[in-house]
């Protein structure tokens, strides 16, 4: 039973007072194209109308309601006895309007109506947990069917749990039904007889607290736009993430359900259920499509786009439900508050992304990296972009208009020939990548040695290309984008051996074959022994990350210097020994050289290059020390 209360709210209305309701324009329209009745009709019209309304006026010691248990033909019968009422009350109004017959009739139609109102209120309360939108989206969608064959998903131990579980689900169906039908019923008669108003009333009141009080408890709550400016952002961020957690559940169940069973009760009048809809839905609505506008006017970084996009997708992936549920003329405010969560959030991406590639330019750090590895700026830049790319369907929307993306001039030798079908984020993403590389060639020159700044950059541009392979940028870039990348690494990786180590090239004879002196000889083993433990020792601190550049640069050194020195060795080893008595001056071997060559690239140093080829490999040549230090 309602409150007290509650109770002044419903039935202190125009209907209780002593003043004869005067029926809507809805029902009155209809009047001079009505039929008369016999008189004959009229009395047994209002015979049958005052036994039932007497009979169930609201302070009857009738106990219970017109519409309990599952016979309704008390209640179909008194329906019909007051439609058959107010089809008297039309003739007897076009016979005489002051007739004391016709005050009877208002007096019976007011008793009517209120207990119309009270059977209204005491169903939508009694069957909340019924009515409540998940379950009735449920009935009236195809997901009922998937619903109960979901019931087969659960770990059922025992066919009666099974059988419970699909009772279970009938039950509510049914209640639920059997509720929305008498609703239905309802609203149909006294919307039919003037009375709309005081039904939607009830209604609205009702059903407006349950959309409150369901998005009270997903979290959602109603901030002002002060209030999020002066948020943490730690706060605001735990806002975020609860309200993106629940808007697809405030959208698919709560609102759709909500306009699933306003359009049914209300079926019989358009104007009648697109202004309900609108009156219990519109406070919760804008309150839960402003929010990622407030959020969208929060202060930028960088690093906030990622949860701006959850926002922008989100919206964007219910869209279709939110233009279905919401597409009154009534209810269009609340498009529209979505449409602008949309458009600021959108600008505020692409103030972002501006902001981002700026920051890119103005990164003025001029210390190099140590040991030519990969800059904190290309980790932080490649770690962004590869985690913009998952958001690349909605990024180029927003970005598709965007007139800085087709302004973005690209060297062939980069990007090679734009395509017509290239999409707008492929252009932007390449462009931040471009804008790095530009910058990464600038740190280069930072190093005072130049093997060291080549190997920079393969390091550098290795990450960025195996960033763009193992994320959906490879999909975005495209296969050439790598192969051309991956040529520009083999060029700095061949630009490195080169001058890195032509001081040990240059220590060789320029025909490694000649026949020459053993003086001459002897003369280039002490200078090849110089040079490379010169450059061994130098660049043993020096380092490559990844695994396999490291692995194809050592293997090619390895082929080139073992090629050459291995020819001259073969070919002067014995000679100068017997000619110095000694093999002091022939200190390395071939397989010595691919010993220390296996140790470089690693970053940790090592010691300087000795003089037997024994404990070298014993000590610095072990795949388990090797291993540890590459990972």
């Amino acid at each position: 039973m309602p409150q007290k209360g509650m109770r002044s709210v419903f039935f202190n209305s125009p209907i209780s007072s002593s003043v004869p309701s005067t029926p809507s324009s809805s029902s009155s329209s209809h009047s001079s194209s009505r039929p008369t009745l016999p008189d004959s009709m009229v009395e047994e019209n209002l015979e049958v109308a005052e036994s039932f309304v007497m009979r169930w006026r609201p302070d009857s010691t009738i106990v219970g309601s017109l519409f309990q248990g599952d016979d309704r033909d008390e209640a179909r019968k008194y329906l019909k006895a007051v439609k058959g009422l107010h089809n008297s009350m039309h003739s007897l109004a076009s016979r005489d309007s002051s007739s004391r017959k016709l005050m009877h009739a208002h007096d019976l139609m007011k008793i009517a109506m209120e207990r119309l109102q009270k059977e209204f209120y005491q169903i939508l309360s009694a069957n909340r947990e019924y009515l409540y939108p998940e379950s009735v989206s449920g009935i009236q969608s195809p997901m009922t069917i998937s619903a109960r064959s979901s019931v087969s998903d659960f770990e059922l131990e025992s066919e009666d749990e099974f059988r419970f579980a699909n009772e279970s689900i009938a039950e509510v169906e049914r209640v639920s039904m059997s509720a929305m039908a008498d609703l239905k019923a309802i609203a149909d008669c006294m919307i039919s007889t003037g009375y709309g108003k005081e039904c939607v009333k009830v209604y609205k009141i009702v059903r407006k607290s349950i959309i409150d009080e369901s998005l009270y408890n997903l979290g959602i709550e109603k901030l002002s736009f002060s209030k999020v400016q002066k948020m943490d952002w730690e706060v605001l961020e735990i806002k975020i993430k609860i309200w993106l957690k629940g808007v697809k559940t405030a959208v698919k169940s709560l609102f759709e359900g909500e306009k699933i069973l306003c359009d049914h009760v209300f079926s019989g009048s358009v104007p009648i259920r697109e202004s309900c809809f609108a009156q219990i839905s519109k406070d919760g609505a804008e309150i839960l499509f402003g929010f990622p506008e407030l959020v969208a006017k929060y202060k930028k970084t960088p690093e906030k786009i990622f949860i701006m996009l959850d926002l922008y997708e989100a919206i964007a992936d219910l869209w279709p439900e939110i233009d279905y549920i919401f597409s009154s003329t009534a209810t269009s405010m609340i498009q529209s508050q979505a449409v602008s969560s949309l458009i600021k959030l959108g600008e505020n991406i692409r103030t972002l992304l501006s902001e981002f590639e700026m920051a890119i330019q103005k990164e003025s750090s001029k210390t190099p990296v140590p040991r030519g590895g990969v800059h904190p700026l290309t980790r932080y830049v490649m770690n962004y972009i590869s985690f913009l790319s998952d958001y690349s369907g909605i990024l180029n929307d927003i970005v598709a208009d965007w007139s800085l993306a087709t302004k973005l001039s690209m060297p062939e030798s980069y990007y090679g020939t734009p395509k017509q079908e290239d999409s707008p984020i492929t252009l932007r993403f390449a462009w931040l990548i471009l804008v790095l590389l530009c910058k990464l060639d600038g740190k280069a020159e930072h190093y005072n040695d130049v093997a060291l700044s080549y190997l920079f950059l393969a390091n550098n541009l290795q990450y960025i290309v195996e960033k763009v392979r193992t994320s959906n940028l490879r999909f975005i870039l495209g296969s050439e984008w790598v192969e051309r990348h991956e040529s520009k690494i083999k060029l700095y990786s061949s630009k490195y051996r080169r001058i890195g180590w032509s001081g040990v090239f240059s220590s060789l004879p320029t025909d490694v074959t000649a026949e020459i002196s053993p003086e001459e000889a002897r003369e280039s083993f002490i200078n090849f022994n110089r040079a490379f433990e010169e450059t061994y020792r130098k660049q043993t601190s020096w380092i490559v990350p990844d695994q396999k550049l490291r692995d194809e640069i050592k293997i090619l050194l390895a082929r080139e210097m073992g090629a050459l020195y291995g020819e001259f060795y073969k070919r002067n080893r014995v000679r100068v020994r017997r000619v110095s008595g000694s093999d002091h001056a022939v200190r390395l071997s071939p397989d010595d050289l691919g010993n220390y060559l296996s140790d470089l690239f690693y970053g940790h140093g090592s010691e300087s290059v000795g003089s037997g080829s024994s404990s070298h490999s014993s000590s610095h040549s072990s795949p388990s020390s090797r291993g540890r230090l590459a990972r």
